[in-house]
């Protein structure tokens, strides 16, 4: 059984599809010696090269299916390399070899909540496709009063610049003085479709959270920035959402402690992360060419409770 050459090293993570392709165009892969070119295909047993190093690749029935619930906090953008240096929210995530994350869908920088990654390409993109149509929840905070009227509109659809949008379902759930808080779901994940909706009413969206994505929600202790893997139910519960076969295997421990391994976790990625950030920060000083110094940052007292102290370190 052969497979494309650009699906072989996208699994291998090499890069998307389309990255690989534009790769093949440009002659820097090669297949036992030979160049590549766009539509070749392989076995697996071939001995393939990206300029000019060997790639380990493994057959489609050996890779297992990861996903992690990522949650976002504002701030952060959808996409792998920012050119204005902003953070990424692909900078916390565990480091793979062999593989790579790919996200299912984006959240836009001033949203936050529940953002999935999956080895598993061809799983992102069928979620992703709006005929599955999996609702998407939201949290949302507006400003403004809020008409019957509008909500009826929202209910029934209203014409946005790249085609109709509605809301399947709106639920109050409380406020104060101009601010109310709304859950709303929708099956399709167009840019900024949630505040374009909202704010074809004229109101000002203040909060977004994507709190639930069809059946998998936002798990409740899982703190901005921290991320958590699932297990083999709620990875299958995807794969069948978009008509994918089973998986077997899971790379999560069942039998151990949930919560202290997902602490662990989270504490490693957001120390690596503070440290590349501030290593960052420092170059960037450093090549202004000022030479001034920055001014020490104020020490804070040691709490004398540890319970506090871990909590901070999160």
């Amino acid at each position: 059984m052969t497979e494309k050459l650009q699906k072989v090293l996208a699994r291998a993570g090499k890069g998307s599809r389309r990255e690989i392709e534009a790769l093949i165009s440009e002659g820097r892969v090669s297949v036992d010696g030979n160049v590549a070119t766009l539509g070749d295909r392989v076995t697996g047993r071939e001995q393939i090269r990206l300029d000019g190093h060997p790639v380990e690749t493994q057959p489609e029935a050996e890779v297992v299916c990861r996903v992690l619930a990522y949650h976002k906090p504002e701030g952060e953008v959808s996409t792998r390399k920012d050119p204005e240096g902003r953070p990424t929210v692909f900078d916390r995530l565990p480091k793979l070899q062999g593989a790579r994350w790919v996200s299912v869908g984006r959240l836009d920088v001033n949203t936050s909540g529940l953002l999935m990654f999956t080895t598993d390409g061809e799983l992102a993109n069928r979620l992703m496709h709006p005929r599955h149509e999996i609702d998407r929840e939201y949290a949302v905070r507006v400003f403004g009063e809020v008409t019957e009227a509008m909500l009826q509109r929202l209910r029934k659809g209203v014409m946005l610049e790249d085609g109709m949008g509605k809301f399947d379902t709106i639920k109050y759930q409380g406020g104060e003085g101009m601010n109310h808080w709304f859950h709303v779901t929708l099956k399709e994940g167009r840019n900024r479709e949630v505040r374009r909706l909202w704010e074809s009413q004229e109101m000002q969206v203040s909060r977004l959270i994507r709190v639930r994505y069809g059946k998998i929600e936002l798990p409740r202790n899982l703190p901005r920035g921290g991320w958590s893997e699932m297990g083999l139910d709620q990875v299958n519960y995807l794969r069948s959402e978009v008509g994918l076969t089973a998986e077997k295997e899971s790379k999560v421990d069942v039998h151990a402690t949930e919560r202290y391994k997902q602490v662990a976790q989270i504490r490693k990625a957001v120390r690596k992360h503070n440290s590349r950030v501030k290593s960052t920060g420092a170059g960037t000083g450093a090549s202004t060419g000022t030479g001034a110094k920055k001014k020490p940052a104020p020490t804070r007292p040691r709490s004398a409770n540890p319970r506090q102290k871990r909590k901070t370190r999160l």
